[in-house]
């Protein structure tokens, strides 16, 4: 028990200090440059530069069409770009065939060999490769033992259930010992709970492995739990690279904000910029929106207060001496999901904000209920001011 705790301790302290992106004497592990793919008359991916570092979790993140498999498979070798290079360590990929790249990939259908047992299936590139069979058996033992599948490796795939599958799928992607691991949508075959606890056990294997893995999803909530970094893609353009933390509270662009999460985009103009005091105007209330930002805008131009619904307050009576950032509304719907309730609130212009308030306490009768008169407040701090 000592001993993973350390483990754990140690995995976190390696987390909460990983950042090579911000250090100008790392060189990427994987570059994608100027990468354009063009299918026919269809551009798939249009002039993306990206980096990837060793050690790093990345996840490219994006609604379906939007072009991060077609950047994973360029990188896997199943696509060549029609312009750009990609490279990896170092080395142009350019004419270099899957089987040729030191990555694996594991797909989203797992792909397992239905007429070979757990062990057979971990061990099926290492046959192909023609390694030593005592080297095969211990890598194959070594695999099971990492994904704690050991009791199970003379059962077949149909004797397994998901989670289990989709681990023998990652023991056979990571039994070649690849520098890079590809995720096409690893655990949408997966339960709510399971794809929940096995994406921590994804992040443990990662750090433990110390390998590079890159995941493509259109699961924000799983991009935000796994990646030290995320790459959101729109009709095949990368519209931010940050980290979970400044893509949630930092979003660059509307895209970005209504993509991950829920958010309240409020239309408005600048009255002034002054500092990292930004004071805006809405039709929807009377009173001005202040927002503590530097905001790169003149008088009149047309922005937008980005708020999430989290950070938005409610009460019944009019908070005293608070003048700005405020709103009068009806209750128009409730949404109770246990550990918190979603407010749906309409504004006297017909406007409706959304508000989430956590649950602290049991409660039977809701203090807050349909058709009330509230009052929805909000910091400064607590919001976005976005001009694109």
């Amino acid at each position: 028990m000592a001993s993973e705790k350390t483990r754990k301790e140690t995995i976190g302290a390696v987390r909460r200090s990983f950042a090579p992106w911000t250090d100008p004497t790392k060189t990427p592990l994987i570059r994608f440059e100027n990468v354009v793919k063009r299918f026919g008359d269809f551009t798939a991916i249009n002039d993306v530069s990206l980096d990837i570092y060793e050690r790093e979790f990345f996840a490219l993140l994006g609604p379906s069409g939007c072009g991060k498999t077609t950047l994973m498979r360029m990188l896997a070798g199943f696509d060549e770009p029609t312009t750009g290079r990609v490279t990896l360590a170092g080395q142009d990929l350019a004419g270099v065939p899957p089987y040729r790249r030191p990555v694996n990939m594991m797909f989203q259908s797992y792909a397992l060999f239905p007429h070979m047992n757990v062990a057979d299936n971990i061990a099926f590139g290492l046959k192909q490769d023609k390694m030593p069979k005592a080297d095969i058996d211990a890598r194959v033992e070594e695999m099971l033992k990492l994904v704690k599948l050991t009791p199970f490796a003379k059962r077949k795939p149909h004797q397994l259930s998901g989670g289990q599958r989709q681990r023998v799928a990652l023991a056979r992607s990571l039994a070649k010992r690849p520098k890079v691991l590809l995720l096409d949508e690893p655990l949408g075959a997966l339960d709510k709970k399971l794809r929940e606890e096995t994406q921590f056990e994804l992040m443990d294997l990662q750090m433990e492995l110390g390998m590079t893995f890159l995941i493509v999803t259109h699961d924000q909530e799983e991009a935000m739990t796994v990646a030290d970094r995320i790459a959101v893609m729109n009709n095949g353009v990368l519209v931010q690279v940050a980290t979970p933390a400044e893509i949630y509270e930092q979003p660059a662009t509307r895209y970005v904000a209504d993509f991950i999460g829920d958010v309240n985009l409020i239309a408005c103009k600048v009255r002034s910029c002054q500092g990292d005091q930004a004071v805006l105007v809405t039709p929807i209330t009377s009173s001005p929106i202040h927002v503590t930002q530097q905001v790169e805008a003149a008088t009149g131009d047309e922005a937008w207060v980005a708020i999430r619904p989290e950070k938005l307050r409610i009460t019944l009576d009019q908070p005293p001496d608070i003048t700005e950032n405020c709103f009068e509304g009806t209750i128009w719907d409730i949404g109770y999901l246990g550990d918190l309730s979603i407010y749906h609130v309409e504004l006297p212009c017909g406007t409706r904000i959304k508000v989430s308030q956590p649950n602290l306490s049991r409660m039977v009768q809701r203090p807050i209920s349909w058709d009330d008169k509230v009052w929805v407040t909000f910091a400064p701090h607590a919001g976005v001011v976005l001009t694109r």
